[in-house]
């Protein structure tokens, strides 16, 4: 009975975890996790809003789970700039995630932020190398970034890595590398408090049918798009595969909710 409804789930949402594939593929390969493409995507399911979100961060969860690792493992983690981002971020999430807001309004500010900082990113002539001196820590505003950024994360279900990412290339915060690392271990972070939060609400509900199949397919996705960065990327198509991946989602998210 249990291997009829996994088939089943398979041959109605074949579409779906296709998407999910490609989704984790490339958004990996640069260090986010792919949850507002995941929420996008899983909006013509007509699956439940709760239920999108909760599904939506645990595949962020899977995705970067894997590219922290590899981050890890070639040092390109700088726990000094890292901890204030995370430290009031993380409660915040959890906080954003209890609450309830209008679907509607924020997508469409939220497309509008995304494709500002993809064409700034875009446009802009200066691009760090990997041997050129980064911005000095500033604990506060890197306290700031992460506050705001985990709480807004919270509330829509997605990890923040799409809004940190392109912050912290403006900044001069530190090389694509590390910036790509730093989203990745952030959107782990908040994803994780982000559905903490959202399990404490009465309605919290998950159909583990669907969602095990998106975790396993977001998994294997993950794992090549990770060693694609790795392995393939320069810095500066890093930096611009970012932009062009924080457009698509800016266009996607006004074209569904604005027009």
């Amino acid at each position: 009975m249990e291997n009829l409804l996994i088939f089943e789930t398979l041959v109605q949402y074949w579409h779906i975890i296709l998407l999910f594939f490609a989704v984790a593929i490339l958004y990996s390969s640069v260090g986010f996790g792919g949850g507002s493409s995941y929420l996008a995507i899983l909006a013509l399911t007509g699956i439940v809003f709760t239920q999108i979100r909760a599904t939506a961060l645990l595949c962020n969860i899977i995705v970067v789970t894997g590219n922290v690792y590899l981050f890890i493992q070639g040092k390109e983690l700088d726990w000094k700039k890292i901890i204030p981002l995370v430290f009031i971020s993380i409660p915040l999430a959890y906080l954003g995630g209890k609450l309830k807001i209008s679907q509607n309004l924020f997508f469409i500010l939220l497309g509008f932020t995304l494709l500002f900082a993809a064409i700034t990113m875009w446009i802009s002539k200066r691009i760090i190398s990997s041997d050129e001196q980064s911005s000095k820590i500033n604990t506060t505003r890197n306290a700031s970034f992460g506050g705001v950024i985990g709480f807004i994360s919270g509330m829509v279900g997605i990890g923040g890595g799409i809004f940190l990412a392109p912050l912290l290339h403006l900044t001069n915060w530190d090389t694509p590398k590390k910036i790509a690392a730093t989203a990745s271990f952030f959107i782990l972070v908040n994803s994780i408090a982000g559905l903490l939060g959202q399990y404490s609400n009465p309605d919290f509900y998950i159909d583990w049918n669907l969602t095990s199949i998106l975790l396993i397919t977001v998994f294997i996705g993950g794992q090549i798009g990770s060693r694609m960065s790795n392995n393939y990327f320069t810095p500066i198509q890093l930096k611009k595969a970012t932009a062009i991946l924080i457009a698509l989602v800016g266009i996607r998210i006004l074209i569904k909710y604005f027009f």
